[in-house]
C-alpha cells in the first residue's frame, strides 16, 4: 500500500505523520523518522481490525503549498 507522509523538524527531532491514517512517529533524522513511521503504519495495520482501518483511513489526493497575506 502506498501513503503519504508529512516529515518535519521539530527542536532537535523529526516528527513523521501519515496523512492517510493518523499514525505518527519521530526519529533524530528525516531519514529515522521515515523509517519509524513505516513501521508504526505495519503494527497499525497488523492489529487494527478491517473496519477500524476502512473507518481511519482518509485519502488525500492533493498536498500544495498555500500563499497567504498577512496583515
Amino acid at each position: 500500500m502506498k501513503f503519504t507522509a508529512l516529515i518535519r523538524q521539530e527542536g532537535k527531532l523529526f516528527s513523521s505523520l501519515c496523512l492517510e491514517l493518523d499514525v505518527a512517529s519521530t526519529g533524530a533524522t528525516a531519514e529515522e523518522a521515515k523509517s519509524n513511521l513505516i513501521e508504526a503504519i505495519e503494527l497499525y495495520l497488523e492489529e487494527a481490525t478491517e473496519e477500524e482501518v476502512t473507518t481511519r483511513y482518509q485519502p488525500y489526493s492533493l498536498v500544495a503549498p498555500l500563499e497567504v497575506k498577512v496583515g
